[in-house]
């Protein structure tokens, strides 16, 4: 092949596996730097932590096809039970199980008569409580709208302004108490389904019994995230429940920070506890380590420029100076984002007059619109109140940065500990790679106490020509990051709820219009 046919191939390749889905191109490989394949394929329950774009779904779909033979998977994604209720949801999310355990029972199970009666009554049950579930809703949905109406009349008062600038799910007694008259509603139902239970895992280990084939069947729950916030750990209880003393082991993967496994519910623990209940794996590679994050998104483009027929010297070829260093930057160290930017950069310097090579000016020339598409991808994803008070704490940390004139800020180790609302904002931001974890337990060097670092993402500021000459940005990838990081600024709790309050009340328009302004 020519060297074109080949840069043609290597784009089709990494356009057909950017977003990992069954029934698309020939899958590429998962790349294990750790133990994480052998971790996975273990018969035990573990959930998956990584940002959006950083291989959860592929490790997912990579492993089960290294699986013993007496083990087999049930995938489904969250994403297509996003806008159920619950606990319709979860009726859903335990119907999709057995339809794909019904839907392989000659190969997995064989056939056996009375496998396929017993997947057929639990199935008819499932439908019956899911009908029952959906008369119900209306009222629920009237009900809550109702004591939301009451609670609201008459105006805001200064506390309940205060609440409406909470950030993250649960932080607001209100929002608890929505929550509680929710599930106060719900009980009959839940009492129902938890009744149920004891039946409903008999009529599984009966059906295992019957198979001389399969031992085990792990159930793949891909994007939990997507489920609403306060049904989360109320899934996760009872799927944990299900699997619990049976050859069922789930496997979930999610965002960290956008979730939650667990919650005390007057005074009873709700869902499952990391360590008791299942084993994390985390696959994330952030800026804490620049040098291990770079080598692993050099592996995953030298594996596609493999598949392309490319030697690794000629993908390294496609590259000038500190251009790849700058590609993983503007990705947040995140492997899809890297080889989406990576394509729309590539389709510019080869349309370009001149060195066809990727640089660092042209990685920073596209880093606000990628900068754009993860704002949208956050408003895709969140809920109104919530939207508005990320969107807003981006506005505040990113005027904090560009006034202060530094491309990292640190944020006290305590500080993180005791104010939920930073806290909430800064993990949340994080895994949208708006912020990105640049440092833990440093030491500043003229204050006291210990410090995380985070960086704001390059979008936020690369394409403003005013700061240019009069920004310091720290080279992640210099030996000397850490050292540098210890003199960058502190953003403190008072200095932080002043921006807040000063902020524009449409935060998403200002960004817009200031960007316009400094382009």
């Amino acid at each position: 092949m020519t060297a074109n046919e080949k840069l043609t191939k290597l784009r089709l390749v990494i356009t057909e596996n950017l977003r990992v889905q069954h029934g698309g191109a020939d899958p590429v490989p998962y790349i294990d730097v750790g133990n994480v394949l052998n971790d996975i394929r273990a018969r035990q329950n573990h959930v998956v932590f990584a940002r959006r774009g950083c291989g959860k779904t592929l490790l997912l779909h990579h492993s089960s096809r290294h699986l013993d033979i007496s083990v087999k998977c049930v995938y489904l994604n969250c994403e297509d039970f996003k806008s159920h209720s619950f606990p319709n949801v979860l009726i859903e999310i335990l119907d999709a199980l057995f339809r794909e355990l019904e839907g392989h029972l000659t190969g997995w199970f064989g056939k056996k008569k009375r496998s396929r009666a017993l997947i057929g009554d639990i199935r008819n049950e499932l439908g019956r409580l899911r009908t029952r579930a959906d008369t119900q809703e209306q009222n629920i949905r009237e009900s809550v709208a109702s004591e939301k109406e009451s609670s609201l009349t008459g105006g805001a008062s200064t506390s309940q302004a205060s609440v409406l600038l909470r950030v993250g799910a649960g932080l607001s007694e209100r929002t608890k108490a929505e929550t509680e008259r929710t599930y106060r509603i719900l009980d009959d139902k839940l009492r129902e389904l938890d009744t149920k239970l004891p039946a409903l895992k008999a009529q599984i280990r009966e059906f295992f019994d019957l198979s001389a084939s399969v031992k085990s069947v792990f159930l793949q729950i891909d994007d939990f995230y997507h489920l609403n916030r306060f049904d989360q750990p109320f899934v996760m209880d009872y799927i944990h429940r299900l699997c619990k003393d049976l050859p069922l082991y789930f496997k979930v993967a999610t965002l960290k920070h956008a979730t939650t496994l667990y919650a005390d519910r007057k005074g009873q623990p709700i869902g499952a506890q990391e360590r008791h209940d299942y084993q994390p794996i985390n696959i994330d590679f952030t800026f804490s380590d620049f040098r291990k994050t770079r080598e692993l998104n050099h592996r995953i483009l030298g594996e596609f420029g493999n598949l392309a027929g490319m030697e690794s010297d000629e993908v390294d070829a496609l590259f000038k100076g500190k251009g790849f260093e700058r590609l993983v930057l503007a990705g947040g160290g995140v492997p899809r984002d890297s080889l989406s930017l990576f394509l729309e950069v590539l389709e510019t310097v080869q349309s370009a007059e001149g060195d066809d090579r990727i640089g660092k000016d042209e990685i920073r020339i596209l880093s606000r619109s990628n900068f754009e598409r993860r704002i949208e991808e956050l408003k895709q994803d969140s809920e109104g109140r919530e939207q508005d008070s990320l969107i807003r704490g981006i506005y505040v940390l990113r005027k904090f940065c560009i006034d202060r004139k530094t491309s990292v800020f640190l944020v006290s180790e305590q500080m993180i500990q005791q104010e939920d609302q930073m806290r909430s904002l800064i993990y949340r931001l994080l895994d949208y790679r708006i912020v990105h974890s640049a440092a833990s337990a440093l030491t500043h060097k003229s204050q006291l106490g210990t410090y995380q670092a985070f960086a704001i993402d390059i979008g936020c500021y690369a394409h403003m020509r005013k700061l240019h000459g009069r920004f310091t940005e720290i080279d992640l990838a210099d030996p000397s990051a850490k050292e540098q990081m210890r003199s960058a600024p502190v953003l403190e709790v008072s200095l932080f709820d002043e921006l807040w309050k000063g902020a524009p009340a449409d935060a998403e328009r200002a960004l817009r219009e200031e960007d316009e302004e400094a382009a």
